[in-house]
């Protein structure tokens, strides 16, 4: 008699990005090139939330193109949607039905306790939306919709996955048990990006100074501009240390495009000064993102296969969350048609 041995199911990884424009270089680094290795051993659904992004004013025709860009930079980033479900948000409406019902077991405390609501209430004073405060109901729902085990999340998400979890606790408890609770995935290594102009802050999109983020489209020329323009310490010497933020910054970038330890960056550049270092951060840089450009350029000319794509994404997302969905109402004693 044969045995047979049993297949092992994977974990599943859900993971987001808003359409915000171009995606930069701390994005990239950051979460989504990771999001490109844990295809092989994880059953992963990558999701644009443009749903989310309308919490703050959003030119119509803008978020159209944006959606489509972020969707092309995805798969040129190197998601595959043969081996990922990867679709846009708006596309599967199990996601707002399901944070309706979730919104039901969040407690207001709970949200007025979200620190980014304060932040972007500020930021946005004039538009202090009731989406804006409720948003994290519906990321809740992003990730339980598929019952998700695993989140990629960075320091600024983490209090939003811990909600999460606790409404499915909640909910659990209430109802039965329906929704797994998700953990936070931590990548095996990782770089959190600085800004070139500032490196006590995030890299990030808005910075004021435009010197200060590199964008993963930004031509070689403009990067290798960027770079040389980089803030430093008034020292020459290559090396990590108490101080250097601005140094520890390109060093983190150098590693990350390279792969060597802060060792060995700083054997690699004994005795040569900040600007032979500097240009070499964004040689490595450019070079390391030539094949994401070229591919989002071949992408971006097949409107039609990215179409295809979504379509795709977009019926294997509905084919998962209905089942959820459906268990939920069957829960809470909504009555169904047959």
């Amino acid at each position: 008699m044969s045995e047979q041995t049993a297949e092992v199911k994977k974990q599943r990884i859900f993971s987001g990005i808003q359409p915000t424009g171009i995606f930069t270089l701390g994005n990239y680094i950051g979460a989504i090139r990771n999001w490109n290795a844990l295809q092989d051993e994880y059953e992963c659904i990558y999701c644009i939330v443009n749903q989310h992004a309308i919490t703050v004013m959003q030119e119509p025709a803008e978020l159209r193109a944006n959606t489509m860009r972020a969707y092309a930079l995805m798969l040129a980033c190197g998601i595959d949607p043969q081996r990922s479900v990867a679709f846009v948000q708006s596309h599967n409406p199990n996601h707002a039905e399901l944070s309706w019902v979730l919104s039901c077991s969040t407690m207001f405390g709970e949200l007025n306790r979200m620190t980014q609501f304060k932040d972007k209430s500020a930021k946005h004073a004039d538009n202090i939306n009731a989406g804006l405060f409720t948003y994290p109901v519906l990321m809740a729902a992003d990730i339980l919709a598929y019952n998700a085990d695993l989140v990629p999340i960075g320091a600024d998400q983490k209090q939003h996955l811990e909600l999460a979890r606790n409404i499915a606790v909640r909910f659990n408890q209430r109802f039965g048990d329906t929704f797994t609770v998700p953990d936070c995935y931590i990548p095996k290594q990782g770089a959190r990006l600085m800004s070139l102009q500032d490196p006590t802050r995030k890299m990030s999109k808005s910075d004021e100074n435009a010197n200060g983020c590199v964008y993963i489209l930004d031509d070689k020329d403009t990067i290798l501009r960027k770079f040389r323009r980089a803030v430093t310490d008034s020292g020459c010497e290559v090396c990590w240390g108490e101080g250097k933020d601005g140094i520890n910054n390109l060093m983190s970038i150098y590693s990350a495009v390279t792969g060597r330890t802060n060792e060995e960056i700083e054997a690699e550049f004994k005795g040569k000064g900040y600007g032979d270092f500097k240009s070499a951060v964004g040689e490595a840089v450019a070079d390391h993102l030539a094949p994401v450009r070229e591919e989002y350029a071949r992408l971006s000319a097949d409107k039609a296969y990215l179409m295809q794509c979504m379509e795709t994404g977009a019926e294997q997302a509905r084919r998962i969350t209905r089942r959820v969905l459906s268990k939920v109402y069957r829960k809470v004693g909504f009555l169904e048609l047959k």
